[in-house]
């Protein structure tokens, strides 16, 4: 008997993600999600280059700012945006040489370095501010207060569930990888 190769097969198994036993619904969310992030990127691209900045230094700077009192450190900072503490070491090179933000050797562990807000650097947010409070407010503008503390949560535990996915991808293609060769 012959089978049909052109039906697209399911991306998922789960039941709470089939739509009477379909995952149509679940790829339109997922094509959803990766509009949104394409468009929420842009976004704050746009912010970045209102105050002459390119987004990773901007999220960087921001960042700085939300956990300076914690003290921001490179690795707090690099947990915070889920990136490389080498990646922040270098974005933080280029706010340092542009005025807007310090680096001091950590006094309680000699091999961290505290990163703090310049003045220049407060400045600056504060310009940005005014505009930055239209364009969020009407990003998120669809969304209750329910809503909106509700999506907070959900992205939260999908940040986790997707960190757990890409673990499980590194692992298949180590495998499949180990297994070829």
């Amino acid at each position: 008997m012959a089978t049909d190769d052109s039906a697209v097969p399911s991306t998922v198994t789960r039941p709470e993600l089939l739509t009477d036993g379909s995952d149509g619904t679940f790829r339109e969310l997922v094509h959803d999600l990766l509009a949104l992030g394409a468009r929420h990127e842009a976004v704050r691209n746009g912010h970045a280059s209102y105050v002459g900045l390119a987004g990773a230094q901007y999220t960087t700077l921001v960042t700085i700012r939300h956990l300076q009192d914690h003290p921001a450190t490179v690795r707090v900072v690099a947990e915070h945006l889920r990136v490389s503490p080498a990646f922040i070491t270098m974005e933080t090179k280029k706010l340092q040489a542009a005025g807007l933000i310090t680096k001091t050797r950590s006094a309680s562990d000699s091999r961290a370095v505290e990163l703090a807000v310049t003045e220049a650097g407060h400045r600056l947010l504060a310009d940005l501010s005014v505009v930055q409070r239209r364009v969020n407010d009407e990003q998120f503008a669809e969304l209750t207060a329910a809503e909106f503390r509700d999506l907070h949560r959900l992205v939260k535990r999908l940040i986790r569930t997707s960190d757990n996915a890409l673990a499980l991808q590194r692992l298949i293609a180590t495998h499949r990888t180990e297994s070829a060769g």
